[in-house]
Formats: structure tokens, sequence, C-alpha cells
């Protein structure tokens, strides 16, 4: 079993990179300063952000080629497990990391909504990528962040810190938002495969077996994180995948309703409701009218 290092503090990082720990709960690294980190796993116990400097031609995300290579960001949360591989180029790396320990930022208003910032849980292919105008945005605020650090410490360098912390997290927040709209095509393409992942699903015993299909199922099947998948489509379509999911099952509902040899429990059941309330409760919520008097409207 390979060796797994846990990452508990900002100090625990610094020693690994070989630099020194100027505050205990936040770190940047120029990383073509620094030493690398051996072939091993890590386990993040802090936050981290590792802009990681590409010119060596095209690189592919999955199928599709990026849209920059200036530089790609990459978010990492507490809990998470990275491997990490060897430079097998040799070459000299470059870029930057920020480390910061979740005690930073207790008591400040981006403490208090930092689970706001899902990037945090996206997955490694689901990364930032810059154009040079905003990869140097970012090296920007890690530069006034560092220039904060090498201050002496006094009762405004916490608040300062965090602040230009959460400018910096805004920014990629909009980053991120230019990021869907120039992968336009790319986003359609999961929108139609989620459109027929669920017309797939209600044409099997998928919903008599497993019930209604979750947001977390849908963005596995489609190769990406629950969070990803959910920012993706809420700028693709303006409601989330949950809210998809539910103006679906009800087209699938309504179409189902006309079947007079079928009860509304049935219809309710056949669609994946575990109780028939739940199913009567969201058709009213969608339609304006219960499932018996659509019927006998219609």
């Amino acid at each position: 079993m390979e060796k797994i290092t846990k990452i508990e503090n900002v100090d625990v990082y610094n020693k690994l990179r070989g630099v020194e720990t100027l505050n205990p709960l936040i770190s940047i690294i120029d990383l073509s300063t620094a030493n690398a980190i051996a072939t091993q796993n890590l386990n993040f116990g802090v936050y981290g952000v590792f802009l990681k400097e590409l010119k060596c031609g095209e690189i592919k995300y999955g199928r599709n080629y990026y849209d920059y290579q200036e530089g790609t960001l990459v978010f990492i949360s507490p809990g998470q497990v990275i491997g990490v591989q060897p430079n097998a180029t040799k070459l000299k790396q470059k870029g930057w990391a920020l480390i910061f320990h979740p005690d930073l930022i207790k008591g400040t208003l981006l403490g208090k909504h930092i689970q706001d910032y899902t990037f945090f849980s996206y997955e490694s292919k689901e990364a930032l990528h810059l154009s040079e105008k905003e990869r140097q945005i970012v090296i920007d605020c890690f530069e006034k962040i560092q220039d904060e650090l090498a201050q002496n410490m006094d009762k405004h360098s916490k608040t300062l810190i965090a602040s230009n912390l959460e400018l910096f997290l805004n920014y990629c927040t909009r980053f991120y938002d230019r990021q869907f709209i120039t992968r336009d095509n790319v986003n359609k393409g999961i929108l139609e495969r989620f459109e027929s992942l669920l017309n797939d699903y209600f044409s099997s015993d998928k919903p008599q077996t497993i019930g209604l299909p979750s947001v977390g199922w849908c963005a596995e099947e489609l190769n990406l994180s629950a969070n990803y998948f959910g920012d993706l489509i809420k700028k693709e379509t303006g409601i989330s995948p949950q809210e998809y999911i539910q103006t679906k099952v009800i087209n699938v509902a309504k179409d189902k309703i006309f079947d007079i040899d079928q009860s509304i429990s049935q219809i309710a059941y056949n669609l994946g409701f575990k109780y028939p309330q739940h199913f009567t409760r969201l058709f009213k919520q969608k339609v304006g009218m219960s499932p018996l008097e659509y019927r006998n409207l219609n």
C-alpha cells in the first residue's frame, strides 16, 4: 500500500516544500523556488489552491483540448486525498501553491460562506483554465497575500489576509462563470447527455427498483463531480439539476396520467416515488392542480 502523508497543518506542507512558515495558518509558495514532492498520496486537512503554469503544447481535457494553457487552477478542500506524481520531464516546476487552515477564516465573513465556493469540491479534471489576463490577476492576489505575510503580525493581519483571500476566491468565481460560457459547446453536450440519461432512466425499470434519480447519481453517470455538474446545469438552464429532474418527472407524469387504467398511486410508484402523496404534492406545486384534477380537466 502506498504511503499517505497527512497534511494536518500549513507547517507540514511547508516542510515538504522546504520553505519557511511565516504564518501557521496560511502560506503562499512560489513553486519555482520550492522543493518537489516525492511520489506519494497526500491527505489534506487544509484548503489548497494550486496554480500550475503550462507551456508544453496542446493538452487534452477529456476528449477536448484546453481553452487556455497559460495556467490551470486546482482547488482542494479538507478531507481530500490527492496523488502527487514526479516530474517525468525533470523540468523545473513552475507555478504557485496557496495553503490555508480552516481556522484562518473562522469568525470572518469568508468563513460564514466558504461553502458557497463549490469549486473546492470539483475534481481535478474540472480545473479552472486561465487566460493570460486572468493568470496575472491570480498572481497579483497571491503577491498581495504574500506581502501581508511578510509584515509584522498585528491585530489587523488576520482581517487583511482573509479579505485578500476572499477577493481571490471571488475572482475565481467570475473566471469559472467565464469558463462555463466559453466552453459552451462542451456544456451543451453535457446537457444533452443529461436529458438522454433521464429519458433512458424513465424508459427503464430503474424508477421502480432504484427510485427517483438523484443529482449525485446523474453526475456520476456523466463522469462529473456533483458540485461541478450542479453549477454547470444552473449556468446553462437557470435552474438546479434537482429542479430539472423534477420538471422531467412532471412531464413524464403528464403523459402517464392519461392512461386511465392506472391509478394515480400506481403512476407515482412507477415514477419512483416511495409515497404517492409526495408525487401529488410535487405535481400540484409544479402544475397548479392535483394529478386527478389534471386528468379530469383534460
